[in-house]
């Protein structure tokens, strides 16, 4: 019989699909890596595992400690069910703009949840950053700190950048993810320039974000609030380096809510805004795409945390965002 004897097993060796061209519009083949196939449902239950794991070989985590961090959601639910099947207890600072069932799902784990403002400035003592902080220096609570941590980028290096090889029997040519803290970029670009330097690593932010002007190391400017959750920063942050990425690209909110939308609606394909924000940033790139290219996307999450938001027409209409009617839809 085969069988898992813990959560923990499951995570990882997440499925790739076709996406077709007529959706992608490149003449590249392109698939889609289905992260929220991980039993917490995003690419973070890697980040917990290892991080988790990690620390405690080194013993910097011991029975009955807590961990804390600030997350928009999935690193909280990752973090929360590793946890959970540890033995450890969990509180995390999460922003307001999170999705209501991502709040309850690090609920269900059994964490604690601080509810943090998400338009404030990072260095600001209400917002998730510094709550997480805090919380390490006077509870003496480990902190996961994903932004900085550099286990963050080397659980990607050294878990999911090889699955993609393997998965393409190295025959992948480029790389397209969502940028949050960087770690999933920086580690997966990482490994895939090391076995083929030509590899192309292309990064996608939110319209408001600072990953485009990190990366081409101009100066910051303001950052602004959005809507898509899990990728964008106000920041700057340890977990990405910039010289594993090639290009970031910056796509609106509504674009990838309607790009999520679609995908779901045409493929049964069930995604986030990430995943949306994605598929957008593929045709910005998709006249330099040969058919001889191999292009794997990474969709971290599924739109089933996301039903409350953009999936509903009421919430778009009250966030000013277009239906599909109002718009025709470019992807």
């Amino acid at each position: 019989m085969k069988f898992a004897a813990s959560i923990l097993e499951l995570i990882g060796n997440t499925p790739l699909m076709e996406i077709p061209r007529s959706l992608t519009g490149c003449r590249a083949t392109v698939l889609c890596k289905l992260e929220w196939t991980n039993p917490g449902g995003s690419i973070k239950d890697r980040l917990a595992k290892y991080v988790i794991s990690t620390e405690e070989q080194r013993g910097r985590i011991h029975p009955g400690d807590t961990i804390c961090d600030n997350t928009s959601g999935n690193t909280g639910i990752g973090v929360a069910m590793v946890a959970a099947a540890k033995g450890y207890r969990s509180v995390f600072a999460v922003y307001d703009t999170t999705s209501r069932e991502k709040i309850d799902l690090i609920k269900s784990y059994g964490a604690e949840v601080i509810i943090a403002p998400a338009d404030v400035s990072w260095d600001d003592p209400r917002g998730g950053y510094m709550v997480a902080k805090r919380l390490s220096e006077e509870h003496g609570y480990y902190w996961l700190n994903q932004y900085d941590n550099p286990l963050n980028p080397e659980a990607h290096y050294a878990d999911t950048g090889p699955e993609i090889w393997n998965q393409t029997e190295g025959k992948v040519t480029c790389f397209v993810a969502g940028i949050g803290t960087g770690g999933t970029i920086t580690g997966i670009g990482r490994f895939l320039k090391e076995k083929n330097p030509s590899a192309r690593v292309v990064g996608v932010e939110p319209q408001g974000s600072l990953f485009q002007a990190i990366h081409a190391g101009r100066p910051l400017g303001q950052p602004h609030p959005h809507k898509v959750e899990g990728i964008g920063t106000d920041m700057v942050v340890k977990a990405f380096v910039p010289k594993y990425t090639d290009q970031v690209f910056q796509v609106t909110d509504n674009d990838a809510f309607l790009a999520a939308r679609m995908l779901t609606k045409t493929l049964g394909l069930s995604v986030g805004g990430s995943t949306g924000s994605i598929l957008c940033a593929l045709r910005q790139i998709r006249e330099t795409l040969t058919a001889a290219d191999l292009v794997v996307i990474l969709s971290p999450d599924a739109g089933i945390r996301y039903i409350t938001k953009f999936f509903s027409d009421d919430w778009m209409r009250q966030h000013n965002f277009k239906l599909e009617e109002d718009v025709i839809v470019h992807v």
